[in-house]
């Protein structure tokens, strides 16, 4: 190598070719790689396809530097004398001197022609030192602890552990199976004071209740005194706690997750969308957790919003078509008897004495074919319950309807804006038949029995049984936002896949299916014969849609529409990354 600069002087240097897309150059495990200023080094070597493992590092949060397993070795080039001038090697590197000593790659942050060695004695030998102080008093009891199968500690100690332990003295003892919350518990000997469950709660959920108390080896971590961790985000904690010490109470025990299958789904509880993950098996729920999507969630969501599945096998599931008889009791009756019967009964009005009421929790193909079914029996009467609560200033949106947004652009009107003259026609006579689909009109629609009882044909489609279903002379099972495929739009324009994690159970149907039927029976029509035709008639009637397939909408979705709306979070998030708190 030379210790001149390349003979061609008037070619630019790496480094300057770097800094002028704002980048430094990084030898990472004898491979030089370009990344942005600033890039921290855990963040360099994820790029360069390093892993550096990691308990405390969290990108969502601070770097506290506290757990030490990220340990690498760092150089940089040889401090320049007086007067003296760099030399570059024919690649247009400075030599690297490589420091005697590890440092941290989470707080740590990359400059130019600096070097970065992820293995090697040094750094293996002082990970292998970190491991066995971390493992000194944590117990051994693997085959028993509710996070086997998702353990770092586990995972780190094989690729990064002894493999045989020194300590010979009695472990430390620390509270175990402590309820801190109504929702989380805690088994402190399990805990490896990583912090990140303190620093979630401090930094995103802004509910300071936890902390470290006592010192040395028999710190544990706690709530503040006279506090509890109930705030609607505590089971966050739970998912980022990289070893046993905080166990969902809801979960815990239930299933072992290899066991599991996995989903990726949106949650539809509210306008947000939040993206999830529904863990089933045998058509069952065990439990669900946020999936990253930076544009809605980040990796968060409400617990109110990730408990929400226990009406899907619920007592009061409906899975069998039922027709009221005349005695005003509901009988089992087949899909086809059902659907003829009630074609014929709505063909029978006029276009004015019906209405049409959907659901703004539907996908926006069921949406579609909501609209179509209300053309085929010429009526405008068509509308959605509106639900407007109060925002979080967090994930829970202000609309308490997934699809909102979605509806509006498919109906082109305000989705919700009917109802109150839906409401008024049918106490005053003029509408004498309804089609309901999932929604419970005696719940939030301002609808009254009395109002229902002079209806003189009702069609219900629900996955539960409710009041608005007990009037109805028709009763259709329909499938809940688990077991459905489709799309919907988030308040702040985002159009997102809804995937099905379970089967539908009994003699039950998805909304599509039921829809579809019942618009092809009244019209003569031949109907569509998949969900994605019915999606490529939606795409080619919006504009708002055009050109979308389900493969373009991907898993972290696209906007097609902008609404304004924007989701507190992400812009919180958004902040403490420009201001260099967090990676993001």
């Amino acid at each position: 190598m030379s210790d001149q600069a390349p003979a061609n002087t008037e070619t630019a240097l790496p480094k300057d070719l770097a800094a002028e897309k704002g980048l430094v150059n990084v030898q990472i495990d004898g491979a030089w790689i370009q990344v942005p200023r600033g890039t921290r080094m855990i963040e360099a070597c994820k790029m360069a396809e390093k892993e550096v493992p990691h308990y405390c590092y969290h990108p969502k949060l601070t770097s506290p530097g506290n757990c030490r397993m990220c340990l690498v070795q760092m150089g940089m080039p040889p401090r320049l004398g007086p007067g003296q001038d760099p030399s570059y090697n024919e690649e247009g590197f400075q030599d690297i001197g490589w420091m005697p000593r590890p440092v941290i790659a989470c707080a740590n942050t990359v400059s130019e022609n600096m070097g970065i060695r992820t293995t090697g004695d040094l750094v293996e030998n002082c990970r292998k030192g970190v491991m066995e102080f971390l493992l000194i008093n944590h117990p051994l009891d693997c085959p028993i602890c509710d996070q086997a199968g998702e353990c770092r500690l586990q995972e780190f100690s094989v690729d990064h552990g002894n493999g045989i332990s020194r300590f010979r003295e009695s472990k430390v003892k620390k509270p175990k199976n402590v309820p801190v919350g109504d929702r989380v518990r805690l088994d402190d000997e399990r805990c490896i004071m990583c912090s990140r469950c303190i620093r979630f709660m401090d930094e995103v959920a802004e509910d300071p209740v936890l902390g470290f108390t006592q010192r040395g080896t028999h710190t544990t971590v706690t709530v503040h005194p006279g506090q509890k961790l109930n705030s609607n985000y505590s089971l966050n904690t739970v998912d980022i706690c990289p070893v046993g010490a905080l166990t969902s109470e809801d979960f815990r025990f239930q299933m072992r997750v290899w066991f599991l299958k996995e989903t990726n789904t949106i949650d539809t509880n509210c306008g947000t969308g939040c993206n999830t993950t529904v863990w089933t098996r045998g058509n069952k729920i065990f439990r669900i957790t946020p999936r990253q999507n930076d544009e809605v969630n980040s990796t968060w969501m409400p617990d109110s919003h990730r408990l929400s599945f226990d009406h899907v096998s619920a007592d009061d599931r409906l899975t069998e078509v039922l027709l009221r008889k005349e005695d005003g009791q509901h009988q089992v009756s087949t899909w086809e008897t059902a659907i003829t019967q009630s074609a014929e009964a709505l063909k029978a009005f006029s276009g004015e004495e019906i209405a049409v009421i959907g659901s703004a929790n539907q996908t926006n193909e069921e949406l579609y074919l909501l609209g179509r079914v209300a053309q085929s029996l010429n009526t405008s009467h068509i509308s959605t319950v509106g639900r407007i609560g109060e925002s979080d200033g967090k994930l829970i949106s202000a609309d308490r309807n997934a699809n909102t947004t979605g509806a509006q652009l498919i109906w082109q009107i305000t989705p919700d804006e009917q109802l109150t003259s839906i409401r008024e026609g049918v106490q005053q006579g003029r509408i004498k038949a309804l089609i309901c689909s999932q929604e419970d009109l005696l719940s939030e629609a301002g609808f009254t029995e009395e109002d229902l009882e002079k209806l003189e044909y009702l069609v219900v489609t629900a996955t539960n049984a409710n009041g608005t279903a007990r009037h109805a002379n028709l009763v259709l099972p329909a499938a809940t936002a688990f077991e459905k495929r489709g799309s919907l739009v988030n308040v702040a324009g985002r159009l997102q896949k809804l995937n099905p994690a379970l089967l539908v159970p009994g003699d039950a149907r998805d909304d599509w299916q039921i829809l579809n039927t019942l618009f092809a029976s009244i019209s003569g029509e031949d109907g569509f014969g998949s969900l994605t035709s019915v999606f490529k008639e939606l795409t080619s009637q919006t504009e708002s849609f055009s050109g979308q397939t389900y493969s373009s909408i991907g898993d972290q979705g696209v906007v097609i529409t902008q609404t304004g709306v924007h989701i507190p979070l992400i812009e919180q998030e958004a902040t403490r990354k420009s201001s260099g708190q967090i990676v993001g």
